[in-house]
């Protein structure tokens, strides 16, 4: 199994933060990667259950199911249910922690799955740069 650890200081306030990230539809609005996105059969994207469907700028098809979403915690979680990735039992978490001394916020975006050893090193590198890092980048960008 691999296991995944991304976490950035964004220098804006965590109910801000939070508020951009747990659109689990809106990542065409701030992650760079992706074009498009819907959830699928009508639900809200707030809604335990429901599969979001985006594409991204390379062509590739995700659909993802949400897991958990917690406005007290500031949690989400949500798996893989098809990817052009080679993984299984993709399982994320993202999370936005305040950082009262200085009214910013942690971000910490975690994953593990499990992968071919062949096709270990590439995908983690993916997962943890093309997606975390450069969706947290951006997401710094945005709100700082």
């Amino acid at each position: 199994m691999e296991r995944i650890f991304i976490s950035r200081v964004i220098r804006a306030d965590a109910d801000v933060v939070w508020t951009l990230l747990r659109d689990f539809n809106g990542m065409p609005d701030w992650h760079p990667a992706i074009t498009d996105s819907e959830i699928e059969q009508g639900h809200e994207s707030d809604a335990v259950g429901c599969v979001r469907s985006f594409h991204l700028a390379d062509g590739g098809h995700i659909r993802e199911r949400l897991t958990a979403l917690s406005d007290a915690d500031r949690h989400m979680r949500y798996v893989i249910l098809e990817s052009p990735m080679p993984v299984t039992a993709y399982d994320a978490t993202l999370d936005v922690i305040p950082i009262t001394e200085e009214a910013a916020s942690l971000v910490v975006w975690k994953a593990e799955f499990e992968v071919a050893a062949e096709d270990a090193a590439t995908t983690v590198d993916t997962v943890a740069d093309g997606v975390f890092r450069t969706g947290l980048d951006a997401v710094a960008k945005r709100l700082e």
